[in-house]
């Protein structure tokens, strides 16, 4: 059976709201299906989410697929990769998008298993190479610790799927004036398909300023090992009225918890202003604010490679630059 030109997603929701990921990766459908001469679809789960569809719908979705039942009101590892997998078989779609959350990390190996197609995870750019003869997406991910951009493709395989996470793209406007088609799905399953239940989702709520929702981000890398700790970065942060956040080697560390570490692997953000600090600039980490309005780099390095993607490049020791900083901010 030959693919349809349509780009799907899943669409994450939890307590009644659909994530933030899951309208940025619709806009992002929305373009991928303009490019592939397509539609767009999104698979919803969940019990009684009929205004979710319809938000769907409003959001750019020309069809959503919704899987209604009692027993799928919390994410069923098995039974979602059933139900996913069942209809991606049966309707071929070119493209299915899914967020990088902790659900979707876990959902959309499960599901590219299970149908026998490629995946590609933590992708920070989607692009359609259209010089074969059928549409293949090209997802870029960092590569080699970093080193590099890659562009990963599944030639052979549909759907082509990818996990994108929160922040890389763009939430697209809302349009109460765009129609679509809302397609109520029968749910068949047994009781294999809940051998591993969730019974409840309880979210964590982080003290202090976070990353994602300040206007003002210092990040702490590796370069701070002499310290042990990212406790000199504090008084700059707290006079900066801004969040304090990390790379993967500072989380590694244990100097940050993980929702405030910095790249593909964890958040993306994008503040007015970002002070990157001992921080030596890989690509993994550098997609991760790629959105930031004013990057400042200090490093004692001249040669690395943060300051080819910063606005302003303090060479010197941390140490010093930044008590520097804080008298200064002090005197104001």
């Amino acid at each position: 059976m030959n693919a349809i030109h349509e780009v799907w997603i899943w669409a994450e929701q939890r307590d009644g709201r659909l994530m933030d990921v899951s309208l940025e990766i619709l806009g992002k459908a929305s373009e991928l299906a303009e490019e592939i001469g397509g539609g767009t679809a999104a698979i919803l789960i969940g019990d009684e989410l009929s205004p979710l569809a319809r938000e769907l719908i409003a959001y750019g979705a020309d069809k959503v697929y919704l899987f209604s039942d009692p027993r799928l009101t919390y994410y069923q590892s098995d039974a979602y990769t059933r139900l996913i997998s069942d209809l991606l078989e049966k309707q071929q779609p070119e493209i299915l998008l899914l967020g990088g959350t902790t659900i979707g990390m876990d959902l959309a190996p499960s599901v590219a298993a299970r149908i026998k197609t490629g995946l590609t995870a933590h992708s920070c750019k989607l692009e359609i190479d259209k010089s074969g003869d059928k549409p293949l997406l090209m997802a870029a991910v960092p590569g080699w610790g970093g080193g590099m951009i890659v562009n990963i493709a599944c030639p052979e395989h549909r759907p082509q799927m990818v996990t994108v996470q929160q922040g890389v793209m763009e939430k697209p406007p809302r349009d109460d004036h765009h129609s679509g088609e809302l397609i109520p799905m029968e749910v068949k399953l047994n009781e294999r398909d809940f051998r591993v239940k969730c019974i409840e989702m309880v979210e964590t709520i982080p003290e202090g300023p976070q990353i994602d929702t300040s206007d003002v981000v210092v990040v702490g890398g590796y370069g701070m090992k002499c310290q042990g700790s990212l406790l000199p970065l504090e008084e700059l942060t707290d006079l900066l009225h801004g969040a304090l956040g990390g790379t993967r080697p500072a989380l590694d560390e244990g100097w940050i918890p993980e929702c405030s570490m910095i790249g593909v692997n964890g958040k993306a953000i994008g503040p007015k202003l970002l002070i990157t600090i001992g921080t030596s600039g890989a690509n993994h980490y550098t997609a991760g604010f790629v959105k930031a309005g004013t990057v400042m780099a200090i490093n004692s390095d001249p040669d690395a490679p943060i300051f080819d993607v910063c606005d302003i490049g303090i060479v010197g020791d941390a140490l010093e630059v930044v008590p520097a900083m804080v008298k200064a901010l002090k005197a104001l």
